[in-house]
């Protein structure tokens, strides 16, 4: 459920080169074309979608490289 709910986000605010559901869920979305700037709108779109709040220890690239990789970040802070 969250990877579909990250899916859509990132199909709202990543901005990407291609289109999301052609990528893998431990797909670079850096090399799909996200910029850094579009990623901080990601991140923010997935704090009201999940209604929760990065901390700062997660606020890295390697958090937002992929959809596996914000999906266990979300289920570690939602857990």
């Amino acid at each position: 459920m969250s990877i579909e709910k990250i899916r859509q986000v990132l199909k709202d605010h990543a901005r990407l080169a291609v289109d999301i559901a052609t990528l893998a869920d431990d797909a670079d979305l850096y090399e799909a074309g996200m910029t850094s700037h579009a990623s901080v709108n990601v991140m923010l779109a997935l704090e009201d979608a999940f209604d929760l709040e990065f901390p700062d220890r997660m606020l890295k690239r390697s958090v937002f490289e992929s959809m596996a990789a914000m999906d266990a970040a979300i289920q570690e802070l939602t857990a």
